[in-house]
């Protein structure tokens, strides 16, 4: 009798395990992504829903980039740093990766030729990352080729490895790709490639009409993005290209090199609608509407976050720009550079002396002689030491 139960008990576990196995292959064939799709790479999209978020996008971009042709070239110089270090941290924090905030600006400055006061030692890594964003960015005018992506990939992976794993490096992948998330046996499946066999045929298409389609930069920027992401070219790395090929196209759509919004950033503000918008639209029609708008808001937003970061940097300007024909000595730009810059309660006697690094009776005079020209006024707080905020 016990035998009997043994043997049935194994039986029901075998039945178990094959209609388990049954259902994910059913599962599987049910899955139809848009590259399945007969008129795959046809995508279309809704112009009255599009156009009227792609203008007021567009003008909010031609404010930015009007305000920042006003200022100084040291405070644009400052701006871009800013600007492209923070769009290369997001983008691999996207992906769970963080990087050395110093190392990624030292290296950003370096190959801008913007002058640092202290350089940080830069890993080969980081390097890889910061000429690849910069590429994309700089060379916004380049011709789209396999190699330049293939530098790019390899730049991302310079040891051959991501992570413990040995991937194919300034290659085409070879095994099939399926992008899914969730603990082992419990797997969510969000996408299933184009198989490895059809990938060089798919970049063919991809880039062509990466070259030659003379779709507005900005819709075309999100096409690309969702095309990109949909083929899955790579072993690794898919996304962080992808969204280099996207700032690629905002540059164009700006027609300049200067970054002064990062959508990475903006992204990661919304990572997980990012990712389910994407996964919705590439297990949906060719019809993009939706994409193409969730993109284009999250571009509105970029801007928005970039104008409130830039703040500073136009208040500078102003400041500046009121009295550029006002004398001032070394140690009182210093301080006021410091102070606009956001360092608080500098601008004390004691705290003048000890960043200037000069006798307190000689920052007494500094402090004085700009409240005279009007430029200082004491705070009220008063205390031993009486402190002093800018007049803006």
């Amino acid at each position: 009798m016990q035998l009997h139960l043994t043997r049935l008990n194994f039986i029901f576990a075998s039945i178990k395990d094959i209609n388990k196995h049954c259902n994910q292959i059913i599962m599987a064939k049910k899955e139809i992504y848009i590259h399945n799709l007969h008129d795959w790479p046809n995508f279309i999209y809704d112009d009255a829903t599009v156009l009227p978020v792609l203008s007021a996008v567009r003008l909010k971009q031609g404010f930015l980039l009007g305000k920042m042709q006003n200022i100084g070239f040291d405070l644009q110089n400052q701006a871009v740093l800013n600007t492209i270090t923070l769009d290369i941290l997001k983008n691999s924090e996207i992906e769970g990766e963080i990087l050395n905030q110093s190392e990624v600006r030292s290296s950003v400055a370096n190959k801008l030729g913007i002058e640092l006061k202290s350089k940080e030692h830069v890993g080969h890594y980081v390097q890889g990352v910061v000429e690849m964003m910069l590429d994309a960015t700089q060379n916004f005018s380049d011709t789209l080729k396999p190699e330049k992506l293939f530098g790019w990939h390899a730049a991302l992976f310079p040891t051959g490895y991501s992570g413990k794993d040995k991937i194919n490096v300034a290659k085409y992948r070879k095994h099939e790709m399926v992008v899914k998330s969730g603990a082992l046996g419990k797997e969510k499946v969000h996408l299933r490639a184009p198989k490895p066999e059809e990938v060089i045929t798919e970049m063919k298409k991809f880039i062509i009409w990466f070259n030659s389609s003379a779709e507005d930069s900005i819709i075309k920027a999100a096409i690309a993005h969702l095309w990109f992401e949909t083929i899955h070219p790579f072993d690794d790395g898919n996304g962080r290209i992808g969204r280099a090929l996207t700032d690629m196209l905002l540059a164009r759509s700006d027609m300049n090199k200067q970054r002064f919004y990062s959508m990475s950033s903006a992204i990661l503000t919304k990572r997980k609608r990012y990712y389910k918008v994407l996964e919705s639209t590439q297990k949906g029609t060719m019809n993009v509407t939706n994409w193409v708008v969730w993109f284009i808001e999250t571009l509105n937003t970029a801007i928005s976050d970039s104008e409130e970061k830039l703040k500073v940097v136009f208040q500078k300007a102003a400041f500046w720009d009121k009295f550029r024909n006002t004398k001032l000595n070394d140690r009182q730009k210093l301080i006021i550079n410091k102070v606009l810059d956001g360092h608080e309660g500098l601008v004390r006697t004691d705290k003048w002396a000890t960043i200037a690094n000069c006798p307190k009776i000689t920052a007494s005079r500094d402090i004085s002689d700009l409240v005279k020209k009007e430029i200082l006024k004491p705070n009220g707080k008063g205390g031993r030491s009486t402190a002093y905020d800018i007049i803006l």
